[in-house]
């Protein structure tokens, strides 16, 4: 289960840092999915290992522009190289208009279909073959949505003395139980996968976030998840001087969330353009990490763009790449 940030600033990009974006997959780039799509993202991707043609789904957190605009761009250059693969687009309901507009503007056209799901359903739910996706309403400026990945389809290991004692024996039948299916046996009895097969780990889960002034509002859905990836604009004293009304949040806030929920791994972006990456400058990026490292005693990281993370099997989360 990897990810890859794609852009870590907030509301405009700096020369380091684009708007922003994250790819995320399961095992290997195919397929991939994207959680909001900043400007420029298509432009990013060109430095990693994704490609659209395997795109399966984006999940846009709201509709601001530096998690917006680089969709048009993005869905037809997809077109250009020629997808024809329905491309789902989990967003709020005005995206779809935005794209739409774009497209109808600009004489474009797609040479695929785009299944448009709205985010903000009461009921919303979405799945494939790896992933199942639940969403949690955030507080911001306008409606958000941080988004809850679980794992599926999880490798079964048999319970082969149980089989045998039950005189089932090796053959095709084993084979389609640790695919999780049950089976007919020729003697007319059915055998669920479920009672021979058990899951010897647990299903990662992770956490992608949205712009949001109130951490604690992913309470529940923290309580059973491994990473949590959540905005981080400014440190306190500067968002104490900015006040409310942007709506974000500081390192401290989300660092102390963090720690009561107990969260094992938390990941900080959406980086205020203010803060600076290189050797000097002033303020710095590293002020937003010594001031979560105060709150939070768990494994942390400010994301850079490009930095490719991985979630193991044990639930570690482990540095793949440096970004820039």
């Amino acid at each position: 289960m990897e990810f890859t940030f794609l852009g870590t600033s907030a509301g405009t990009p700096t020369r380091s840092r684009n708007v922003t974006g994250l790819a995320l997959c399961r095992s290997g780039p195919k397929p991939w999915y994207l959680v909001d799509c900043g400007e420029g993202t298509q432009h990013q991707l060109l430095r990693t290992r994704y490609s659209v043609m395997q795109l399966r789904a984006i999940f846009i957190t709201h509709i601001h522009g530096d998690h917006t605009f680089g969709l048009p761009g993005l869905l037809t250059s997809a077109s250009m190289l020629g997808r024809t693969e329905p491309l789902d687009i989990i967003a709020p309901t005005q995206v779809q208009r935005l794209i739409h507009a774009v497209i109808n503007s600009s004489d474009s056209s797609l040479s695929y279909s785009l299944n448009f799901i709205d985010s903000e359903a009461p009921d919303f739910y979405w799945q494939d073959d790896y992933f199942s996706v639940t969403n949690v309403a955030l507080s911001h400026r306008v409606p958000c949505r941080a988004y809850k990945f679980t794992e599926r389809h999880l490798e079964r290991q048999l319970l082969q003395a149980e089989l045998r004692q039950d005189g089932i024996e090796p053959g095709p039948s084993w084979g389609e139980l640790q695919k999780g299916n049950d089976v007919l046996l020729d003697d007319g009895r059915l055998i669920r996968s479920d009672d021979y097969t058990h899951l010897p780990r647990t299903a990662r889960r992770l956490i992608v976030a949205g712009d949001n002034d109130t951490p604690e509002l992913l309470a529940e859905a923290a309580r059973d998840s491994h990473v949590l990836v959540h905005e981080s604009t400014y440190t306190q004293e500067v968002a104490d001087r900015v006040g409310p009304w942007p709506q974000h949040s500081s390192a401290e806030q989300v660092a102390r969330f963090a720690q009561q929920v107990k969260l094992p791994n938390l990941v900080l972006t959406h980086f205020s353009s203010r803060y600076q990456s290189g050797p000097v400058g002033t303020p710095h990026i590293s002020q937003v990490a010594a001031e979560a490292m105060q709150h939070y005693q768990g494994n942390l990281f400010l994301a850079r763009d490009f930095e490719t993370y991985r979630l193991e099997k044990d639930l570690s989360l482990v540095p793949l790449s440096e970004g820039t």
